[in-house]
C-alpha cells in the first residue's frame, strides 16, 4: 500500500533561502494562473490548465530570468498549475470554495521531482534534485519516490513523500469493538476503556490569546512583528501537533487490537453550527480520527464499520433493547424505563454500536 512521511529538516541559513525561493516561484505561479483563468472565464472561453501550463512555458517563464536561477527545479511551475487545475476540480464539485490567491508566508510549499527517474532517501540526509544534499533530524526508510513536496510551517521547513509499504497485520485481541466520540471524553469503547480528552486548545488558549495581542501591537513591517508572528504560528502548531498526537496513539491502538471497528458517521459541520460547543467539538479533531483510521486500518488487517447517521445508539438499551423517545445531552446516565438498568450514557451507546458489527 502507498503510504506518506512527514519529517522535519535541518536546513542552514543559505539552504532556508533557497527554499524561501522555490516557495515564491510557486506562489506567483499559482496565482498568476487564478488570475489568468478568471480573465479567460470572462472573455467567454474555458481555460484548463494544460492551456494555461503550455501558454505560461512558452511565453511567460522566458522573459522571468530569475525563475531560471542557479539551484532552482524547474519542476516547481508543472506542480504548481496541478494543484490549480486539483483546486477548480474541488470547486466545479462542490467540494469546496473557489481558490483563492496565496499569501507569502501563508501555507508556502512546493513540489519537486526528478525529471521521472526515482528519488533515492534513507538515513539522516537526503539529496533533493537541483537543491543538494538537506539533513534531516530523524531517520528516514531505505526506498525510491517519484516527487516530494516541501512545505513550512512557522519557520521550520517540513519534506513529505510517499512510498510503497507492505501491510502489517497484527493478532487481535477483541474480535469487534464500538467507539463512542464525545467532548468530554474523547472515545469510549465497548469494552469499557476510556481515553481522556485532553482538550489541547482550551489548555493552550491563554497563551495563545497573550501571543495573538503581542502580535497585534507590534508596528507594522517591522522585524519585532516579524518574530511574534514566528512565536505565534509555533504555538498553534505546537497545539496541532499535540492533537495529532493523540490521535495517532488512539487510532493506532483500535487498528492494532481489534478485527472490527464500529463508528457513527458524525454530522461534524451540523455539530459545529452549536457555537457554545463548537470550540470544543473542533479541539476534538474528528474528522483526522476517521482520517487516520482509514488507512491505518489497511496497514494493520482490521476492517471499519461506518454506523449510520440516524442509528439510535445513545437512545437505545444495550440489555433489553427498548429505545427512548426523548434524551436529552445532559442526560450522562442512562436509565432504561423498561428494565430499569442504569449505565453511563456514553457506554451504552459503544456497546450498541459493537453490535452492529455482528449484524
Amino acid at each position: 500500500m502507498l503510504l506518506s512521511i512527514k519529517t522535519q529538516l535541518k536546513l542552514n541559513k543559505t539552504q532556508e533561502m533557497l527554499m524561501a525561493k522555490h516557495a515564491g516561484i510557486a506562489r506567483f505561479t499559482y496565482n498568476w494562473g487564478l488570475g489568468t483563468w478568471a480573465y479567460l472565464y470572462k472573455d467567454g472561453l474555458k481555460p484548463n490548465k494544460y492551456i494555461l501550463k503550455k501558454f505560461f512555458n512558452n511565453h511567460v517563464k522566458p522573459e522571468l530570468a530569475w525563475i531560471k536561477e542557479k539551484g532552482i527545479c524547474q519542476k516547481i511551475t508543472q506542480y504548481a498549475f496541478d494543484s490549480l487545475g486539483e483546486a477548480f476540480q474541488r470547486f466545479f464539485k462542490g467540494q469546496s470554495k473557489y481558490p483563492n490567491f496565496k499569501k507569502k508566508g501563508k501555507n508556502d510549499s512546493f513540489t519537486i521531482d526528478a525529471g521521472g527517474k526515482p528519488i533515492p532517501v534513507g538515513g539522516t540526509s537526503i539529496k533533493l534534485p537541483t537543491i543538494g544534499w538537506v539533513k534531516t533530524y530523524e531517520g528516514l526508510p531505505h526506498t525510491t519516490c517519484k516527487s516530494i513536496t516541501i512545505s513550512r510551517t512557522a519557520d521550520s521547513w517540513y519534506i513529505a513523500f510517499s512510498y510503497e509499504q507492505e501491510c502489517q497485520p497484527t493478532i487481535k485481541k477483541h474480535d469487534a469493538v464500538g467507539v463512542d466520540l464525545g467532548v468530554k471524553e474523547l472515545a469510549i469503547l465497548s469494552t469499557g476503556i476510556t481515553f481522556a480528552n485532553p482538550k489541547h486548545y482550551k489548555q493552550n488558549l491563554a497563551k495563545l490569546q497573550r501571543l495573538s495581542n503581542i502580535y497585534s501591537r507590534k508596528a507594522s513591517c517591522s522585524s519585532n512583528k516579524h518574530k511574534a508572528k514566528i512565536k505565534l504560528a509555533r504555538h498553534h502548531a505546537r497545539i496541532a501537533n499535540l492533537r495529532k498526537d493523540t490521535l495517532h496513539k488512539l487510532t493506532t491502538y483500535l487498528c492494532k487490537n481489534h478485527a472490527k471497528i464500529v463508528v457513527e458517521d458524525l454530522n461534524v459541520s451540523g455539530m459545529l453550527s452549536n457555537h457554545k460547543l463548537a470550540q470544543a467539538i473542533a479541539d476534538c479533531g474528528f474528522y483526522e480520527f476517521k482520517r487516520q483510521l482509514e488507512y491505518k486500518a489497511k496497514k494493520f488487517g482490521c476492517e471499519i464499520i461506518i454506523a449510520d447517521r440516524f442509528y439510535p445508539s445513545s437512545k437505545t438499551c444495550s440489555r433489553c433493547g427498548h429505545k427512548k423517545e426523548n434524551l436529552s445531552l445532559s442526560e450522562r446516565i442512562y436509565y432504561c424505563e423498561n428494565c430499569g438498568f442504569e449505565i453511563d450514557r456514553d457506554l451504552n451507546a459503544a456497546i450498541n454500536l459493537s453490535r452492529l458489527a455482528k449484524a
